[in-house]
């Protein structure tokens, strides 16, 4: 894709307001200062991207999907390890005022255009949001929230499954939108440059995800969603394999300017060092690419070897080579600047896909769709060699029952996400329950946890282990902003640990 740097800078030159192409950092309720919708879009779009893959949901859900763990030699991020109370507010906070903000406003200035592209736009990644948002922290403020300007400065909470049978009519709506005739300024739009039939494959994408999320729920249908799938099947594929999903290029991003860089590169370029200071591989995760041969290991960490989640603190010789744990060289991740940002990636819609046709009992397009999936997610590596998915590879598609394709699908889309989308991998561990939760106790003999470990389950934290009662994370605290601040908020949870409505299914 060509470099969209210089033409948008040169295009946003013109619209009042937005002169910085990536400064999110204005003032929304300016309507003054904005001429038309197409002048709020790049900042919504990075707003949204930079939360995706910024400081609460880049690093919390990598953590709290074992990915990475903490370094012996810190402590920055010993809370998510010891599974203590995070909030994950400045998440929360930066997209009602930021993105949704935005999002409102650019709906706003287009809902009476004829032309409806940018209403189109705007309205997608509005639903995409909110989903975003409660699938987070589930039951939120969403019909009487963003209405300061109506009077209304303490919105009610509604319900997790109110806001999704809203968010389906919303998209079912958005799907009926004529846009025969409408225009979108590329040089505004930095995940499709206008090409409004990619937005199109978008909200079809992003209503298929809203309908699967609820898979564990009782009055889901798998036929209703294999019948989705059969009638959109065409813009799905075009919208996984062609287009490759919904992405901010790496090619927006600028490494070398403070501010300008893809949100996790913050937190290590411009001597903050927080990946080569404070994060180590996850034995978890390394040890599953490692034991499989999985070639994505090496695009993802420095170093083969994983430490234990949650166990920072131990002085001993788990594996017998004659070095403490806490003087081991770890693998340390690898994140390039120009790595891409992904709204929605194409292996998620194609695993989607995968699921549902393997429910439905068509595992001829399960295959398909769930080797096109890991096909997707090796190209982004770079990786030419699908021997991995070939017979006798570790990811060559097994078939079987239901439940054993949606365990299969579950993994690659775990691995997959590494790098890309940590939030999706967190909520969808949540969702399928895979991979798997291991009730080994490390810390009681960890010589022998060495030996016999779980390849492929998710261990409990070390020092987080009680914490829980010998559970995983499920949702973040409501956000202290909105408890304190809104009359209408609840209770503050008790822990991380309550599930959000749709989260039902028991664990393996």
């Amino acid at each position: 894709m060509k470099n969209k740097v210089t033409a948008i800078a040169a295009a946003l030159l013109l619209a009042a307001g937005c002169s910085n192409y990536l400064d999110v950092n204005h003032d929304p309720d300016a309507l003054a200062e904005i001429p038309d919708a197409k002048a709020l879009l790049p900042a919504a779009e990075v707003s949204i991207a930079n939360n995706l893959m910024g400081w609460d949901f880049g690093f919390g859900a990598g953590f709290w999907v074992e990915y990475w763990t903490q370094s012996y030699t810190a402590s920055q991020f010993k809370t998510l390890c010891e599974f203590q109370p995070e909030d994950f507010g400045t998440a929360y906070l930066s997209l009602t005022r930021e993105a949704m903000a935005d999002l409102n406003r650019m709906i706003a200035l287009s809902t009476g255009d004829e032309d409806k592209g940018y209403y189109f736009i705007a309205e997608a990644l509005s639903i995409f949001t909110w989903q975003i948002i409660t699938d987070v922290w589930g039951d939120m403020p969403y019909s009487e929230a963003l209405k300061g300007n109506e009077g209304i400065l303490h919105p009610k909470q509604d319900k997790g499954e109110d806001i999704y049978a809203d968010l389906l009519t919303r998209v079912d709506k958005l799907l009926e939108v004529d846009l025969s005739e409408a225009l979108v300024d590329g040089r505004y739009d930095f995940i499709f440059e206008g090409d409004l039939e990619a937005w199109q494959f978008f909200a079809v994408g992003l209503k298929l995800k809203l309908m699967l999320r609820l898979s564990q729920t009782p009055g889901f249908n798998n036929e209703e969603v294999h019948q989705f799938i059969v009638e959109n099947e065409e813009a799905l594929y075009y919208l996984a394999a062609y287009y490759e999903g919904a992405k901010i290029p790496g090619s927006v991003w600028d490494d070398s300017r403070e501010g300008k860089r893809h949100p996790l590169r913050e937190f290590e370029a411009g001597g903050a060092g927080y990946f080569s200071a404070n994060v180590i591989g996850c034995k978890t995760f390394v040890d599953y690419l490692k034991e499989n041969s999985d070639p994505r290991l090496e695009t993802l960490f420095e170093g083969t070897e994983g430490a234990f989640f949650g166990d920072f603190d131990s002085k001993e010789d788990s594996d017998e080579n004659g070095t403490t744990d806490d003087k081991e060289t770890y693998s340390t991740v690898v994140f390039d600047g120009n790595t891409n940002l992904f709204i929605m990636s194409g292996w998620e819609v194609a695993f989607y896909m995968a699921e549902v046709f393997a429910c439905a009992g068509d595992l001829d397009n399960a295959q398909r769709y769930y080797e096109l999936g890991v096909k997707l997610s090796l190209t982004q590596h770079g990786v030419d060699d699908l021997s991995i998915i070939e017979s006798g590879g570790y990811a060559e598609w097994q078939g079987g029952t239901a439940e054993q394709c949606v365990k299969q699908i579950a993994m690659q889309k775990w691995v997959a996400s590494c790098n890309y989308q940590h939030i999706e991998a967190f909520l969808e561990r949540n969702r399928t329950k895979y991979p798997a939760v291991n009730e080994m106790d490390i810390a009681a003999d960890r010589k022998a946890a060495f030996v016999n470990f779980p390849v492929g389950e998710l261990t409990i934290s070390v020092r987080g282990r009680a914490r829980l009662n010998g559970n995983l994370p499920a949702s973040p605290l409501y956000p202290e902003e909105y408890i304190f601040r809104n009359n209408n908020a609840p209770a503050q949870k008790p822990d991380i640990g309550q599930k959000v409505w749709w989260n039902q299914k028991q664990e393996k």
